[in-house]
């Protein structure tokens, strides 16, 4: 399939989210005064070209063209890569190595091909997920990131005024996260209110534990600037 290049910030949001579908995002980072970005072009585009990829959406980012984007994923070198599937960040990678990026993409390719698979058997069976495993995919999904956010929307696109408020609060104080649009799983949506018991969202994990909803977040930050901090050296 060939690589997108984002010429601005609504044609990276249309092709992460409505384009998308639970289809493998690589998105790649890079700068055309970057010695390393040159080998690594290379790289991207005959990976882009391997039928073996056709179901992976390849995503091509100048970074200093389209900052807006850089800045939401905090992107401070290039090359630089993110693996993204259904509003999640899988992977992230720094660097000009071959080898590493085509392991991370084949190891999330197969991540997705095992969820696809159990969840068409599951589909023709017609069984509904337990509480149990329900529990244990939230459980997952709480730890999939050291800040994992659950959102309505994505960071560059969010569906509601709470959300944005709180990615607002995660840049300003520089905290890199991974998201999960709650819009885009009912299960989930609903199933984290219990297992948060907590009823709203916006809602913030650290290191797999609840830290709260929006105004939770702003009195804890108000309390303690370096909220942040001390959470993620104890997580």
């Amino acid at each position: 399939m060939p690589i997108h290049t984002i010429q601005n910030q609504d044609q990276f949001t249309n092709l992460t989210t409505a384009e998308a579908g639970d289809r493998l995002i690589a998105i790649y980072f890079h700068t055309s005064w970057a010695e390393p970005c040159k080998a690594m072009n290379e790289v991207v585009k005959a990976l882009s070209d391997e039928p073996s990829n056709k179901d992976v959406l390849f995503l091509s980012v100048d970074a200093d063209e389209q900052s807006d984007i850089s800045e939401l994923f905090e992107v401070s070198a290039v090359p630089y890569f993110i693996l993204v599937r259904s509003g999640t960040i899988l992977k992230e990678l720094s660097g000009a190595d071959p080898k590493e990026f085509v392991k991370a993409l084949d190891e999330t390719k197969t991540q997705g091909n095992a969820k696809q698979a159990v969840a068409e058997n599951a589909e023709s069976e017609e069984d509904e997920e337990t509480e149990e495993e329900l529990n244990a995919r939230l459980t997952k999904l709480t730890q999939a990131a050291p800040v994992m956010l659950f959102m309505k929307g994505s960071p560059s696109e969010p569906k509601c005024g709470f959300s944005r408020q709180m990615v607002g609060i995660l840049r300003e104080h520089q905290v890199r996260f991974g998201f999960f649009d709650i819009l885009k799983d009912t299960s989930v949506r609903e199933g984290l209110k219990k297992f948060s018991d907590w009823p709203t969202f916006p809602q913030l994990y650290v290191g797999g534990e609840f830290q709260g909803g929006l105004d939770i977040i702003k009195e804890s930050l108000e309390e303690d600037p370096e909220f942040f901090q001390h959470n993620l050296r104890s997580a």
